[in-house]
């Protein structure tokens, strides 16, 4: 069993990106900016910019934080929106979800310009991407074919079970892991609540990727021998016995699991950090698209 170590991967990554930023410095060219709005103080929103935050610094980005009040009205975030659309100093930008209740996602979303939409949720880039065009990819998906690339994962023919079919992970990921290329060229089945038993389906599979966000839903007795397991899942549970108060754990039963699988992501360590890494991955495309077309 090998550990995909995502953790190291994203160190890598935002290395290599740190060595381009300082050449931009040095030939005296603008670097990446990359702004985040976050509306009111979910917990786990805070931890997550504070992090992309963080990373902006480690690698020489520009990073600007807009934090909103919980009580902000849809017309005025999207004014804010507007704004950083028209604002040519800001190459890419991110709005935080969840959002609170009485904001419309749908309308947030389909408001941010699809050259700097980073996080690769509007229409125009997902469609991009589905029809393998030059697009912004959803970070989370990028991060997972980022890393099975670097640890030369053979995906050719195999068979890939995705688990969840939400826009942000499930769906593109089934997507990019059919396409043509290295990796990719798997055969594809995307399962979902309504499914069938999924336990047949997982048996079959060479590789499962699960983005459900239930607990360690997939169990040993789920998963054959020398399987491939992209845990993509995040749930806090509440233990009292935990300073925090919780404990983070993924969708799958890593100590069962682990013994059978022939590569494995950690949770955390595994999927998260390359989240954030492809986010500035997409920000220093952005920056580089904005350079070419105004040249």
């Amino acid at each position: 069993m090998k550990l995909l170590d995502g953790k190291k991967i994203s160190n890598e990554i935002k290395d290599e990106i740190a060595i381009e930023v300082a050449q931009m410095k040095k030939g005296g060219e603008k670097v990446p900016h990359l702004a985040a709005v976050l509306v009111g103080n979910d917990g786990a929103s805070l931890t997550y910019v504070g992090s992309k935050v963080r990373s902006c610094e480690r690698i020489g980005f520009q990073s600007t934080l807009i934090h909103l009040p919980e009580t902000t009205s849809e017309e005025a975030l999207l004014q804010k929106i507007n704004e950083l659309n028209k604002n040519s100093d800001i190459d890419g930008f991110i709005v935080q979800l969840p959002l609170p209740k009485h904001i419309d996602k749908q309308k947030v979303l389909m408001a941010v310009d699809p050259d700097k939409d980073v996080d690769g949720f509007h229409p125009t880039n997902f469609g991009r991407m589905a029809l393998d065009m030059e697009s912004f990819i959803s970070a989370t998906p990028f991060g997972i074919m980022e890393l099975l690339k670097r640890y030369e994962v053979d995906t050719q023919g195999k068979h890939t079970v995705v688990i969840g079919r939400s826009h942000i992970v499930g769906r593109p990921i089934s997507i990019l892991m059919s396409q043509k290329g290295n990796p990719g060229n798997a055969t594809v089945t995307l399962a979902h609540s309504r499914t069938k038993d999924i336990k047949a389906l997982t048996l079959q599979a060479d590789i499962i990727i699960s983005a459900l966000g239930v607990p360690k839903f997939l169990k040993a007795d789920m998963v054959k021998e020398g399987t491939v397991i992209i845990d993509v899942g995040i749930t806090r549970v509440p233990d009292t016995t935990k300073e925090r108060g919780y404990y983070i754990t993924g969708d799958v039963d890593f100590e069962g699991v682990s013994k059978k699988a022939s590569f494995i992501t950690p949770v955390p360590g595994g999927v998260g950090p390359m989240t954030i890494a492809m986010l500035l991955k997409n920000t220093l495309l952005a920056r580089e698209r904005h350079r070419a077309r105004n040249h």
